[in-house]
Formats: C-alpha cells, structure tokens, sequence
C-alpha cells in the first residue's frame, strides 16, 4: 500500500516526461487489425514485441491534433546490443509522410527518474520528448520495425500528460508485467538472435 501512495504522490507531483504505461500483447498488429491509440494527444509509452512482423498503430481524430510520437528500447546492463528499430508515419492510404531510420540515428541513453529505468532513445517526431507538430484531422498510421522484426521496444505518443484515476489504479498491475518483460537479460538476448 506504501508503495501504491508513493507512486500517486509522484505521478502528482510532476508530470514531466511520465507517460501512461501500456503493455501491448496484441500480435499481429497489422494493417488489417491495428493497435489503435485513442486520444493521440494523451502521453501513452505502449510496451511492444516484435515477433517477426512490423507493427502497425492507427490514430482516428475528428479535429486536428499535436503528433508526437518517438521509439525507445529497455537499456539493460550487459546488453548493450540491440536491432535499431526504425518508424514511419503513414497517412489513411498507407502513403508514407514521414520516414525515421532508425540504424542511422544516433541512439542515446537516458534515465527515467519515476519509472527508475534506463532506455536508448531513438528517433521522434517531437523534441525532447514533446510535440511540434499539428496534424490535420483524419487517419494516420505508425509502422514500427526493424532488421529482423523482432525485440522489445516502447512506443511513446502524445505529450499530454493525464493519469486518471483509473489509469493509477492500473499502474500496480502493469508495471510488475512491464519490468519482468522488458529489464532482464534474457530479453534482451532473445531480442538480438
């Protein structure tokens, strides 16, 4: 219970870079049946695996919007090896707009106070983890890969941060499941084969 107050206290205290935790086990993620994300403005860190297959995300809004969306992976000690994972930004004809190559970006670590953990941070479509875009209304798409369309990644959207009730009623739950999948090692080795 200690540890439940704790966590409200910090979620309230600053809202700086924390985005709501959501752990996807949702496979395939296709263009047939995409991860839809709702409120693309709200801050979500959608915690993702790759099982041979690109991952397709889908953002409906009805008034235009701020587009951030950014790529980053589990930094764990020891395994300091990773398939870089590249995104595209796809508009409702699956049309490319926006291109980020992953392998060419210069990957950088860096540590998440509240959720005490490391990551390398890849490519965005934002600045330092915010929004600098105003998208028209409409369909839009994210495909997320890499080389090998495999490993663990987190996919953050929106820079709005919003915890509700019941978003911190879940957090006890998520993030057990989210530390266990995404920081140990034999994630990450299984990631890299």
């Amino acid at each position: 219970m200690r540890f439940f107050y704790s966590l409200i206290f910090i979620l309230i205290a600053s809202n700086s870079y924390a985005h709501q935790p959501v752990l996807n086990n949702k496979n395939p993620i296709s263009f047939d049946a995409p991860y839809l994300i709702e409120k693309p403005e709200v801050s979500k860190a959608i915690y993702s695996t790759l099982q041979g297959e690109p991952h397709i995300f889908k953002i409906s809004s009805n008034k235009d919007f701020k587009f951030y969306a950014g790529v980053t992976v589990p930094k764990i000690e020891g395994c300091n090896q990773f398939d870089k994972f590249s995104f595209q930004v796809l508009d409702s004809n699956q049309k490319i707009i926006k291109n980020f190559d992953g392998k060419t970006f210069k990957w950088w670590p860096w540590y998440e106070k509240y959720g005490k953990k490391w990551y390398w941070v890849g490519p965005e479509l934002g600045v330092k983890f915010k929004s600098n875009n105003t998208f028209a209304a409409g369909v839009y798409f994210i495909k997320i890969f890499n080389e090998k369309n495999k490993g663990n990644y987190v996919l953050a959207t929106g820079d709005i941060e919003k915890f509700g009730p019941f978003v911190i009623a879940k957090l006890p739950f998520i993030l057990p499941k989210i530390n266990k999948k995404f920081w140990n090692k034999s994630s990450c080795q299984s990631s890299i084969k």
